[in-house]
């Protein structure tokens, strides 16, 4: 029996998704991923982003990637009236779908004003071993060193650089700190290269995180021209929220970065969100998302919620183990016990975590730390990219860069310990 043309399949699912035939795709999903993703799922996903960038004009040209000997990636561009996206999927041989989802589209990405490229270089490194290993990226300073080092670590199944439209906020960030003498690790996360690893029944933020960064820490550390006693992480949104926890499990990490990290529970900040988002741009298809998501929201924080319930009820795709791991964790009380230097910065204009809700979690939990500082940055975004007026998803896919403030606070602030540390030892030299 040949062969099914994965393009073939790929296309397919991207004319069912216009034309809203979502059962006909879950008729397309391979046993496992049936288990914990269903056609509604899809539904939301789909009609969420097509809110927001308008009806479908064109479905282009995929592009495929062997992921094994069994599956190929297939990536369709989808351009639609105020922007894009890309459907993609993951298809075996016989033409079933062992992964499905939706990413920004495909974009040119230029350095920010602020990159020093002539004072740096990078080597694709592999992070991790055996089954869960990734890729990743070690930007490193020129010179002798030892400089300080940070990994940086990303919010859902997203590349190295955390790619969104056109945009490369991570790459921006390691390219600023290391033009400023640090070195930094970042790698596609292992839900991103290991599609089926985020529906597996015992996936948790601890497997979606801990493994990987530690062995990125290590890394870094076991450099000879990095300062082992000075490596930090950085943390965005979920992976912001998750930092303090992977400092808890390593105790060699010098210090956290927060950026954007959530304090709310998850559950009630994605309703938030629907909300949100339903009132920029209000119909029939951002009510029954909104309904959907608050359906979700209310099975993930049932009392009854339990290992036996269906991934498919709950919010984004994530099986009960992910969440009743997360009821465990409280972010700012585990970053308050660490007795690490911690720096959490956050956007006014961010309406994913919010100054108003989520901040004053971390300025009452840390307000004990003399090591912790908070800095709010009016201007910017949940992508700290700069702006003005109402912050919109539409506005990640303007071409925009991490803001130049932000990304020269971090570095002072990484670089603190070490001015302070040669500041010592010129006193101790000088008789001061």
């Amino acid at each position: 029996m040949a062969e099914i043309d994965p393009v073939a399949v790929a296309t397919t699912v991207a004319e069912l998704a216009r034309a809203e035939h979502f059962t006909a795709i879950e008729e397309l999903f391979a046993p496992r991923l049936r288990a914990v993703v269903s056609g509604g799922t899809v539904r939301v996903g789909w009609n969420t982003e097509i809110a927001r960038i308008g009806a479908v004009e064109r479905i282009g040209e995929p592009e495929t990637e062997s992921i094994d000997a069994e599956l190929v990636r297939v990536s369709v561009p989808v351009d639609c009236e105020r922007g894009g996206l890309t459907l993609i999927v993951s298809v075996d041989g016989a033409g079933q779908l062992h992964g499905i989802r939706l990413a920004p589209p495909a974009g040119a990405w230029t350095p920010p004003d602020y990159a020093r490229p002539k004072r740096f270089v990078e080597q694709d490194i592999t992070v991790g071993d055996g089954s869960t290993a990734v890729p990743g990226t070690l930007t490193l300073p020129r010179g002798k060193g030892p400089f300080p080092g940070a990994v940086l670590l990303a919010s859902g199944p997203t590349n190295r650089d955390q790619t969104v439209g056109p945009n490369k906020p991570f790459k921006d960030l390691a390219w600023g700190l290391a033009g400023r003498g640090i070195a930094v690790l970042r790698f596609d996360k292992v839900n991103h290269v290991h599609g089926a690893f985020a529906g597996e029944p015992d996936f948790t933020m601890v497997r979606e995180y801990l493994p990987t960064t530690i062995a990125a820490v290590h890394a870094l550390q076991r450099h000879s021209r990095v300062n082992a006693d000075r490596v930090f992480v950085i943390g965005h949104s979920g992976g912001g929220k998750a930092a303090p926890r992977v400092a808890a499990a390593e105790p060699s990490i010098a210090g956290v970065v927060v950026m954007a990290g959530d304090t709310v529970p998850l559950p009630r900040a994605a309703v938030r969100v629907a909300n949100y988002l339903a009132g920029l741009d209000p119909g029939p298809h951002t009510a029954a998302t909104v309904e959907s998501i608050t359906r979700q929201a209310a099975a993930v924080e049932s009392p009854r919620l339990s290992s036996a319930t269906a991934t498919s009820e709950l919010l984004f795709g994530w099986p009960a183990s992910y969440w009743l791991d997360l009821r465990a964790y409280d972010p700012v009380e585990t970053a308050a016990a660490l007795g690490k230097p911690i720096l959490v910065v956050q956007g006014r204009r961010d309406y994913q975590v919010t100054v108003e809700d989520d901040l004053p979690g971390w300025v009452s939990g840390l307000a004990a730390c003399a090591d912790a500082r908070i800095q709010i940055y009016d201007a910017v975004d949940h992508m700290f990219f700069p702006g003005t007026g109402a912050s919109t998803p539409a506005g990640y896919q303007v071409p925009n860069h991490l803001d130049a403030a932000v990304v020269s606070d971090i570095a002072d602030w990484l670089t603190a310990g070490r001015r302070e540390s040669l500041l010592a030892r010129l006193a101790r030299k000088f008789g001061r």
